[in-house]
């Protein structure tokens, strides 16, 4: 019974808020508080909430002051010269702009914390996508999948889970997964190029000059039925502000570009803001460096790093309290809403770990699986850790399940090795889970609607996953 209570919490959340029927805020909540009377503990459901609160607590404070912290460092500029340079490099063409995305997000998660990569590489990107007209969900969906491929690094979290809830090493875990990972990030590439392509053959190409044009002027670019043979569109100019709109901003042949309309304004490289502080850059450049080399090194909690990193960047850069106000109401709304997307996630992980849910579907998963497949158990399990890493958090996965798997694996003679290495095949989709407070900051600082992310991301992601499954075969690392 709670097997089939807990598939169906998490189906019914994820089709309302994909038909945007609920907010993703209100689904967290309410969902998970009907199916806990359901079960029969709502006099429990209290008790729930403050453990899946307490647990993602120090989360929430990361973010919180993560957010205010790069918000801070793109406030005086330390991010603009990044932004140019991929401008310079993409040279206002979709396609170079799509796989530009996925290197920068690749290169950036090399920190190993996901709400980091995509703070930067919004940051750096949005204005350009803006600009263009381009559809966001491809930015968010291509930075979420080389995200994923790249938290696998040992210090991103789900290989040190993989090895500490099976007692391995876990670079005996990561090494050998190299190629089979490289060959998933190369997936990612490919399909930013397709993904790209297509939005060039939408949008058309404009030059550096016109995407650089002051903003009292916008750049509108045609596409469908108009677009020539070859695939160009037209490009027109006209006043921004009378009320002039594009013709391809929500149309294209075939693709995922239904996002509605967001602020046109183009704020990302105005080299006249008054919070710009060239003086300071060398200082916060070094201070972002240190920040992000105690967080590799685990000096302090993450958490902590973050509030002492904000709390110095603000007094230094906005020494005057007016200013140092200014800055934090400037961002207040990403931090309202990211951290109440992750208290609010709370409370779905609370009652679905509470009430036995998780377990429950689990032990059901592994015992479905049948006798024949004892001997491909790391191939098991590297098609469960598709869904299952979506479905629920890593921690319930690789401390809950995973043990489950390989000790079945062993049973059969495949190694715990190999089912641990197999366990992180799903991670390129676990990135967009509703479950994982990062993908907030990413939707949130992007202005895309969570459901239009999942629509657009799962099968790509998905796909992803599984040509890292492949490739670990083929490779005869699995």
């Amino acid at each position: 019974m709670l097997t089939i209570l807990g598939f169906t919490m998490i189906a019914t959340f994820l089709v309302l808020i994909m038909l945007k029927k609920m907010s993703p805020i209100a689904a967290l909540v309410l969902i998970p508080a009907l199916f806990c009377v359901f079960v029969g503990k709502g006099a429990k459901l209290g008790d729930y909430v403050i453990d899946g609160v307490t647990s993602l607590a120090p989360t929430a404070a990361m973010l919180m002051f993560a957010i205010v912290y790069f918000g801070v460092m793109i406030d005086v500029g330390l991010f603009d010269p990044i932004v140019r340079g991929i401008l310079k490099f993409c040279k206002a063409d979709p396609l170079r702009i799509v796989v530009g995305t996925a290197v920068l997000a690749a290169i950036v998660s090399l920190d190993g914390d996901g709400s980091t990569t995509f703070m930067i590489t919004v940051s750096a990107m949005y204005p350009l996508y803006k600009r263009l007209k381009m559809s966001l969900v491809v930015m968010t969906g291509v930075a979420a999948m080389a995200n994923g491929v790249m938290n696998t690094l040992p210090w991103g979290g789900p290989t040190a889970r993989a090895a500490t809830a099976l007692k391995l090493d876990a670079s005996d875990i990561f090494v050998p997964m190299i190629p089979a990972l490289a060959v998933g990030l190369l997936g990612v590439l490919a399909l930013s190029y397709v993904l790209g392509r297509r939005e060039r053959k939408r949008l058309g190409v404009l030059t550096l000059d016109e995407v650089l044009e002051p903003e009292t002027e916008t750049v509108l670019v045609g596409a469908g039925a108009g677009a020539s043979g070859d695939g160009s569109a037209a490009v027109a100019k006209k006043a921004a502000r009378t009320g002039g709109s594009s013709s391809g901003a929500g149309t294209g042949s075939g693709t995922d570009a239904d996002l509605p309309d967001a602020d046109d304004d183009f704020q990302g490289l105005d080299p006249h803001r008054a919070t710009l502080r060239p003086k300071l850059y060398w200082f916060n450049a070094l201070l972002t460096v240190t920040l992000l080399t105690a967080m590799i090194m685990e000096w302090l909690p993450i958490p902590v790093l973050f509030l002492l990193g904000a709390a110095l960047a603000l007094t230094v850069n906005f020494p005057h309290m007016p200013d140092q106000k200014a800055r934090l109401g400037a961002h207040a709304e990403n931090v309202l809403n990211v951290s109440g997307m992750v208290f609010a996630a709370a409370v779905f992980t609370g009652v679905l770990q509470g009430t036995g849910m998780v377990d429950h579907m689990s032990k059901w998963l592994v015992s479905n699986i049948p006798d024949g497949m004892g001997p491909h158990m790391a191939l098991v399990t590297g098609v469960l850790s598709i869904p299952l890493t979506y479905f629920m958090s890593n921690d319930g996965f690789y401390f809950g399940v995973l043990p489950v798997l390989a000790e079945a694996g062993q049973a059969h003679g495949v190694s715990s090795l190999e089912i641990a290495r197999a366990s992180l095949v799903g991670q390129p989709l676990h990135m967009s889970s509703p479950l994982v407070p990062a993908v907030y900051v990413l939707v949130g600082m992007a202005k895309v609607e969570f459901g239009d992310h999942t629509r657009f991301v799962v099968k790509w992601a998905a796909l992803t996953s599984l040509v890292v499954l492949g490739a670990g075969i083929l490779f005869g690392i699995i």
